[in-house]
């Protein structure tokens, strides 16, 4: 099979007739074979029937539906497993990512030998209040990871390899950061390539501005995992042996002070009526115990079994 489609949907029960069909043209045109992986996130507005509906035209639709509400990350990363695909496409369900990008993606992952290639929605069709803290989030995004040549992160439109798919994991609200995830996982070959954002045609956007803070949170977590996920005993050491030294040096310093004074028969004062003898003391503690938390991490495996269970209802 050449290409599966990912899609995570909430509520779109009104755009999925016509973005499957468009999928399926596009698709048709190019001689693709193809499977349209449509993963339902706790829709409540019926999107689940119209997939049931639309699987009895279209054999090359795969329905998955969740419980409930897990979010994009879940959709996704539960879509990845399904795949068969030697590429895998991922695109939203709200008719803002063209289908007609396909053909181009495909090529770029197959010829041009991209592990993964992020659409970057040069023109975008958003109010102020969501473009600007995108653009804060890519610059940031891009200092923190090294990967300087995509504009765009969080699109949902992006192409990737089979293997890619098969070896990360998506989860939290990691969806943002997908390039960073792989380019940890050693996929270090990143596209970009520029694509349509189209009006959103039905319903209303499913984030808010919780979305920034959390991915601000994530950004930070991935950098974390990633940079030190193998070695966390190097973050925590250092950090603790610097914490320790320092507190160590000022309490040999408070010592060394009232030696010298007791020599010269001078009047001296006790080490605990200085401020800094308590900051050496707690910088001592601290030092030490973020000791045990490296040697802790290193013993704890951060992969949790549950991490990514889901209850899945159903599939068709």
């Amino acid at each position: 099979m050449n290409i599966s489609v990912v899609v995570p949907l909430l509520n779109e029960a009104e755009s999925l007739p016509e973005l499957t069909s468009w999928i399926s043209r596009v698709m048709d045109a190019n001689g693709f074979t193809y499977e349209i992986i449509l993963v339902d996130d706790g829709s409540n507005d019926g999107s689940w029937e119209v997939i049931e509906s639309l699987k009895q035209n279209l054999p090359n639709i795969v329905g998955i539906k969740f419980r409930r509400n897990y979010g994009k990350s879940a959709a996704l990363n539960v879509g990845f497993e399904a795949s068969k695909g030697t590429v895998v496409i991922t695109m939203d369900a709200d008719l803002q990512d063209s289908p007609d990008e396909i053909p181009e993606l495909y090529r770029k992952i197959t010829e041009d030998k991209f592990d993964l290639v992020s659409g970057w929605k040069q023109k975008r069709h958003d109010p102020l209040s969501k473009t600007i803290p995108t653009k804060v989030f890519n610059f940031f995004t891009r200092k923190m990871s090294g990967i300087h040549n995509l504009h765009d992160f969080n699109c949902g439109l992006k192409a990737y390899r089979k293997d890619v798919v098969k070896n990360i994991e998506v989860y939290g609200e990691m969806h943002r950061y997908i390039p960073v995830i792989a380019k940890w996982a050693g996929f270090t070959k990143i596209g970009e390539q520029v694509v349509e954002h189209r009006a959103r045609k039905y319903g209303t956007t499913k984030f808010g501005l919780s979305r920034f803070v959390n991915g601000f949170l994530d950004l930070l977590s991935i950098f974390f995992v990633g940079k030190f996920a193998k070695r966390p005993m190097h973050f925590f050491g250092t950090m603790g042996a610097l914490s320790f030294l320092a507190g160590l040096f000022i309490a040999v310093w408070l010592i060394a002070e009232k030696l010298i004074d007791i020599s010269h028969n001078l009047k001296y004062r006790n080490a605990t009526d200085q401020p800094l003898f308590y900051i050496a003391l707690v910088a001592i503690i601290v030092g030490f115990q973020l000791f045990l938390t490296g040697f802790v991490a290193e013993l704890v495996s951060r992969n949790s079994p549950e991490r990514n269970s889901y209850h899945i209802e159903k599939t068709v």
